[in-house]
């Protein structure tokens, strides 16, 4: 079977995206060393433009558009990371955004993604499909849709935040990601084999979130109806049409991790490392932090996708 992208496709998005995307650090920690029993090299994507990785993909596809589509503008829909990244990168080409979110994303996020100029239409996930709110909005406007991982382009820019770690640690034993829909593990994953073909890929997932985890394991993408958990970014009922088979290829197994070590996993990233992530950008630090990788591993980079939580939520960790 044919993948969605290739190794090159992800070199060529590193390049069109030089103009919003930064590039992040890389840091380590003797006490997470010492804890996990593994050496741990950490990409900080919770430092990135918009605090989190989802501006390499977003930035990928929008500027790639011809001017006669952003003229017509650009809607997406998206628990919140997403939603910033295309109001960021929208705003940077001058195009009209239009962001489809849930009521209940997390307050910073919804306000963080309005002060960048996009127009946010609300849903309850519950009762109603963003999709559908989308697609009627496409309808009526003709605008492009910039969906928030099943897309090549959205796939090929994710990966190249793995591109930039492997550049600088040099061979590693294995490399772990987040595992939402799939945009960040599959982009990963395929850079990542590319460079080191011997390197092993996991993903992270909730516990309460294990569409991915469930899809593997069956060899056909599952559905969680009413995902339940703290990683709001990671509540994708089900892994992309296009991100599942890169992950059936080249990722060897989804860690999966509790609420409870994901709140831990925070507050460790916080008091050791003195850097904030989110839930969601943390669940592949939980899966590192609780042993959850064969042992026999010594080194492995670690996403960190995203540090955009709210204040009210982090004081109960």
């Amino acid at each position: 079977m044919t993948l969605a992208i290739q190794a090159d496709d992800v070199r060529a998005a590193a390049e069109r995206i030089r103009p919003l995307a930064r590039r992040t650090p890389v840091l380590t920690s003797a006490d997470f060393d010492e804890q996990a029993r593994v050496r741990v090299f950490f990409k900080c994507e919770n430092l990135q433009r918009g605090g989190a990785f989802k501006i390499r993909g977003a930035s990928n596809m929008i500027l790639a558009l011809p001017n006669e589509a952003l003229a017509r503008g650009i809607v997406t829909y998206s628990s919140g990371n997403h939603a910033q990244a295309v109001a960021i990168a929208s705003r940077h080409v001058g195009a009209k955004a239009t962001i489809v979110m849930p009521e209940d994303a997390p307050r910073s996020k919804m306000e963080a993604t309005r002060s960048r100029g996009a127009y946010i239409v609300t849903y309850n996930r519950f009762t109603e499909s963003r999709e559908a709110l989308a697609a009627g909005i496409l309808k009526e406007s003709g605008a492009t849709l910039v969906p928030p991982f099943d897309h090549p382009m959205i796939m090929a820019g994710q990966g190249t935040a793995a591109m930039e770690l492997l550049e600088e640690t040099g061979p590693l034993d294995a490399l772990i990601t987040p595992a939402g829909g799939g945009g960040l593990l599959s982009g990963s994953a395929t850079i990542g084999k590319a460079i080191y073909p011997e390197m092993r890929v996991f993903g992270a997932e909730p516990a309460g979130a294990n569409d991915t985890f469930l899809s593997l394991e069956k060899g056909e993408r599952v559905t969680v109806a009413h995902p339940n958990t703290i990683a709001d970014g990671l509540r994708s009922p089900q892994p992309g049409k296009l991100t599942f088979p890169v992950m059936q290829q080249l990722v060897e197994k989804i860690l999966l991790v509790t609420d409870e070590e994901i709140r831990a996993a925070v507050k460790f990233l916080l008091l050791h490392l003195k850097i904030l992530a989110e839930p969601s950008g943390a669940v592949s630090v939980a899966a590192v932090l609780f042993h959850k990788l064969p042992a026999e591993i010594k080194t492995i980079g670690v996403v960190i996708s995203g540090g955009n939580v709210d204040f009210e939520e982090l004081a109960k960790y």
